[in-house]
């Protein structure tokens, strides 16, 4: 009998720990709760990021953060300002220039600040009555765009002309250090596989480590004439230029063939004449008994040229 009572009177004071556990808990919150509803003021550090950068200015150690003191219930304080952490966007068209400074006025961006930052702007307290920002005139350039490409073609088929920038040329402008050493600037790549017609699109200009610079434009257009091409050939003679006068010289073979590749409405428009080989003999090397055939003359629609035999035999008859 006296078992039984004893393992009552534990479960009787088990719940009473609960219930006073329960009760300490509760108060606490209804602490917290109470305290965080109370009127607070503290110091808040907001981060900054710019928009609407001059295009003719460089801005030189642009403030990182703004600072300013606020009256606000504890709640708001925790919530937002440091579990948020909410920033602010300053738009460096609303600046006056000053001299050698650009002046952003807190005040007189009242409304955008307020919006931005969900405050009363009368229970804030700036410690800055403006953002000030010095800044040199930046150099203005025209800078060539050269078309960065990664293209292939179907069987038969081939460009008949390089990638076509529109503009071929942008303005940019920034320190007068970087701007002169500048000459060229290329696209982001442009890709294509087994492309058998004309391409088109627009594509981005690569400004991966200029961020020192500003571009009027970021994008270019872009556009390449693709058609369907065939193979065709020619017999040329191989003609040896700077011969020394009286110099006999016999060379095998006296004939090479080219090929080339030409759009297929054009074939028929291209004749052996408007080809030209030759070797150089100045280019002769001590000890070699052979020259190098070239290509020096082809018509302008075809591509891809090329000869069965570059290497020409000689002997210099004495």
């Amino acid at each position: 009998m006296r078992s039984y009572g004893n393992i009552g009177g534990k479960k009787i004071k088990k719940a009473n720990v609960q219930v006073f556990g329960f009760f300490l808990i509760f108060s606490a919150i209804l602490w917290v709760l109470v305290q965080l509803s109370k009127e607070y003021n503290r110091n808040v550090e907001i981060p900054l990021t710019y928009v609407n950068m001059p295009l003719d200015k460089s801005l030189q150690d642009s403030p990182k953060s703004l600072k300013f003191n606020l009256e606000a219930k504890g709640f708001l304080l925790i919530w937002k300002y440091q579990l948020f952490k909410p920033g602010l966007t300053i738009d460096l068209s609303n600046t006056k220039e000053v001299g050698s400074q650009l002046v952003y006025n807190i005040r007189d961006n009242r409304n955008t600040i307020e919006n931005q930052l969900n405050i009363d702007f009368d229970n804030a307290n700036f410690l800055k009555d403006s953002l000030v920002f010095d800044f040199q005139p930046r150099k203005e350039k025209r800078i060539v765009v050269l078309p960065k490409t990664d293209l292939n073609y179907d069987v038969g088929f081939s460009a008949i002309e390089n990638v076509h920038l529109q503009p071929d040329s942008v303005t940019v402008s920034g320190p007068k250090n970087i701007i002169d050493t500048l000459t060229s600037i290329t696209t982001k790549s442009i890709k294509g596989d087994n492309l058998n017609k004309s391409i088109s699109g627009t594509v981005a200009i690569d400004t991966s480590n200029l961020g020192m610079l500003n571009f009027y434009r970021n994008t270019v257009d872009y556009n390449q004439k693709i058609e369907k091409f065939t193979e065709g050939n020619v017999e040329i003679p191989v003609e040896v230029i700077n011969v020394p006068r009286g110099t006999n010289l016999t060379i095998f073979p006296k004939k090479v063939m080219v090929y080339y590749q030409v759009n297929l409405k054009n074939y028929e428009y291209v004749k052996g004449e408007q080809f030209k080989v030759i070797c150089d003999f100045t280019e002769i090397q001590e000890g070699v008994g052979y020259m190098l055939a070239k290509v020096s003359k082809k018509p302008r629609i075809v591509n891809n040229v090329r000869l069965n035999e570059r290497k020409i035999q000689f002997i210099i008859k004495r």
